[in-house]
């Protein structure tokens, strides 16, 4: 089994929510060993969140050990430091000045480990903003994308965390060129991204069309598309298709396989201009004849026609994908509450990916691991669980992680 081309790395997770642990997630895939840092007792609060937060913890800390330690106390800074000397990678993204109040700020660590890659994953860059909170959905409001996303007057956020994310494959990009620049000069240093940038970054290209049309940009629902056909239409049984048809060639094939000669023959509708300038005519009778079709007959006709489309479906559907299914795209993970799934691997295609993944970790599974480690005895250990400085969930075998921690 390969271990990853990040096997070696030694990452210490202090994220939280979704930006700092799905940064972890990412570099643990790549076979970093990332060693999650939970507050004790109580460990990671998404551990125990409710509605769309459910998802939050069994996703974003697969492939990652867990040390439950209370920062907050001198023996519980004295393991972090410990911990930092032997580190390659810490990520954080707690608000504004938390790790400095917890004397772990980077200008302290870098003391103790001057080749110490110390990524800080924030709301906002330094500035004007730079002390606010901020969430995901915060951004995307402040950046327009909700703008973008809903119709006129009706701003909406992205149905999935889109720019926690992100800001997240920033941060891994980040901390690749600061290892990059180490093998270099032997120095790290503090990296980071930001949630409020990452969300302008992906405006950039409705920014480019602002500066180049004389009307404000219109939100999504209510652009005028580049394509004549780039519609959703309900076909028989209630499902939907949306179909995008964005070349004059897709449109003469997609007429041929349906059947539908008249409007292939009709001059009116032979380019794509001519076509967006008949929509009020032309979407109503495809609506007509998709409404005529069950699902599995449209998808036949899209395929023959070799014409993108989509089946709009919901989450659940993608657990039963025949593609996702075919290409291994879903890796097997037994989540906290027992539940066996197939959770989405690490989009990236090359050699010596991991074909696997750990489950993720019982809160404190790996606390007396790393601490023997550290060179503590198992009298010092009991002595710390028992004043709830450290919190220790009864784990199985001693895993393969300690082996990447440093001596």
């Amino acid at each position: 089994m390969s271990r990853g081309p990040l096997h070696g790395l030694s990452v210490l997770d202090f994220g939280h929510t979704v930006m700092g642990p799905s940064c972890g997630m990412i570099l643990a895939d790549l076979g970093a060993d990332v060693l999650k840092i939970e507050p004790s007792p109580g460990g990671d609060p998404t551990r125990r969140l409710k509605g769309f937060g459910t998802g939050y913890f069994g996703y974003f800390n697969r492939n990652k050990r867990s040390l439950a330690v209370d920062l907050k106390s001198p023996e519980g800074n004295e393991i972090a430091l410990d911990l930092v000397a032997r580190a390659d990678v810490l990520i954080e993204n707690f608000g504004p000045g938390t790790m400095d109040r917890l004397g772990l700020s980077y200008d302290v660590l870098a003391r103790h480990n001057p080749r110490l890659i110390y990524a800080s994953l924030k709301g906002f860059f330094d500035g004007p903003y730079g002390e606010r909170l901020a969430l995901d959905e915060i951004v995307q409001m402040m950046s327009g994308l909700a703008f973008m996303t809903g119709p006129r007057g009706k701003p909406l956020r992205a149905g999935t965390s889109v720019i926690d994310i992100a800001g997240a494959m920033f941060g891994v990009i980040a901390i690749q060129a600061a290892l990059r620049v180490r093998d270099e000069t032997g120095q790290g240093q503090r990296i980071g991204s930001a949630l409020y940038e990452s969300a302008v970054f992906l405006m950039g290209q409705h920014l480019c069309y602002a500066a180049q049309s004389d009307e404000p940009v219109p939100p999504m629902p209510n652009r005028v598309s580049a394509w004549a056909v780039y519609e959703t239409f309900a076909v028989a049984g209630g499902a939907q298709l949306f179909i995008g048809i964005t070349s004059d060639a897709h449109w003469q094939r997609f007429c041929e396989v349906a059947g539908l000669t008249a409007l292939a023959q009709d001059a009116t509708l032979a380019t794509n201009n001519a076509r967006i300038e008949q929509r009020p005519r032309l979407i109503p009778l495809l609506a007509e004849y998709f409404s005529g079709l069950r699902l599995e007959e449209a998808v036949s006709v899209c395929l023959r026609s070799r014409i993108p489309f989509a089946e709009v479906r919901q989450p659940e559907d993608l657990f039963d994908d025949p593609h996702l299914m075919a290409t291994d795209g879903l890796i097997p993970v037994t989540l906290p509450n027992g539940t066996q799934v197939g959770l989405p691997r690490l989009p990236i295609a090359m050699e010596g990916l991991r074909g696997d993944a750990d489950d993720p970790p019982q809160m404190g599974e790996h606390s007396r691991e790393v601490l023997r480690h550290l060179g503590l005895d198992e009298a010092r250990i009991d002595e710390l669980i028992a004043r709830g400085i450290v919190a220790a969930a009864q784990a199985p075998a001693e895993s393969l992680g300690a082996q990447h921690l440093r001596a």
